[in-house]
């Protein structure tokens, strides 16, 4: 009687380094484009960007958009009147009067075009300031995730005091210090912006570093610095794009809240805020002169806002990796 002989086990040859990078690389561009495609599903993400396009599209083309020099009167070179509302020939204003969109103010400029440019300031402060804050919080927090012990505890209490002072008051004091300015003023909200971004950092940090792949890369004798930037903070980014893309819709009211009060743009500087103060004392005599640069603030900030509320969604590890995706 015969006994069957068991079917030998085929073994594959163990995969080299270039071969799980390759896996890896795949699965990070499958997340991705997963991610992207959850996101052009959501309608308030859309509405976010298309509203972040137009204002990215007026930011660059300021100059062909603005018909009128931002800081130049126009007296002497139009029949304006100080404060003038705004006139538009297709809603009736006389063809004869020079058209202004949004009217003039105090100082005989185009509102219109002042307005425009502001776009440019607006999203070079927010992009500017939290691209910093988060290089250097993002830095710390992986440092204090990553390796523990004092570092974590020198760097988190260090951040800690910061984050015990008030917002605001805290950047109103810095430039106090500095100096008034658009350059202090984003400095400061860039310096106290920095502790959230850690703390997202560290935290990500904190969960990723005890996944199995992380101990198979030491074990194959990566080092530490390595495995942090090639392994770790790769896997810890997607909280920390949400929390910097609401950022910049709060890096843009803090600088505009800091021009209001005159510590940030400085005159003639076209900067939403400082608008805003220029002619607060004008929002019943003339309120055209406030409501267009609070509307470009409002909308500015509530694009920002869509967005990064539909990257939370679309990177959130629940969606991505649970059964919305799978059923794709």
């Amino acid at each position: 009687m015969s006994i069957a002989s068991e079917p030998t086990p085929t073994i594959l040859p163990p995969l080299d380094d270039a071969a799980v990078a390759s896996i890896g690389d795949y699965r990070a561009n499958t997340l991705w484009r997963l991610t992207l495609r959850r996101l052009f599903r959501q309608k308030s993400a859309v509405l976010g960007m298309i509203m972040l396009g137009i204002l990215i599209f007026s930011a660059i083309f300021a100059p062909i958009i603005a018909p009128y020099d931002t800081e130049k009167p126009l007296i002497g070179i139009e029949n304006v009147s100080k404060r003038q509302g705004p006139c538009i020939h297709l809603l009736g204003c006389p063809a004869d009067q020079p058209q202004h969109l949004m009217g003039i103010d105090g100082n005989f400029r185009d509102v219109f075009s002042r307005v425009i440019y502001g776009t440019r300031v607006s999203l070079y402060v927010g992009l500017l300031t939290v691209g910093f804050a988060v290089i250097t919080g993002t830095l710390l927090g992986a440092i204090a995730g990553f390796f523990g012990g004092w570092a974590d505890n020198v760097i988190m209490r260090i951040l800690d005091v910061v984050l015990a002072f008030p917002f605001l008051l805290l950047a109103i004091a810095i430039v106090s210090v500095l100096g008034p300015g658009l350059t202090n003023a984003m400095l400061a909200i860039a310096i106290i912006s920095i502790p959230a971004y850690a703390r997202v950092t560290r935290a990500s940090v904190l969960s990723v570093r005890e996944m199995d792949f992380i101990e198979a890369s030491r074990a194959l004798g990566a080092s530490n610095w390595h495995i942090l930037f090639n392994r770790i903070l790769p896997n810890a980014l997607p909280p920390l794009i949400v929390v910097a893309t609401l950022g910049i819709a709060t890096a843009i009211l803090d600088t505009a809240a800091l021009s209001f009060i005159g510590l940030g743009a400085q005159p003639p500087t076209p900067e939403w805020g400082a608008m805003l103060a220029q002619e607060r004392n004008q929002v019943f005599s003339a309120p055209h002169l406030v409501f267009f640069p609070g509307l470009a603030i409002m909308l500015t900030v509530l694009s920002f806002n869509l967005l990064g509320d539909g990257l939370r969604d679309a990177l959130d590890p629940r969606l991505v990796h649970g059964g919305g995706v799978a059923k794709e």
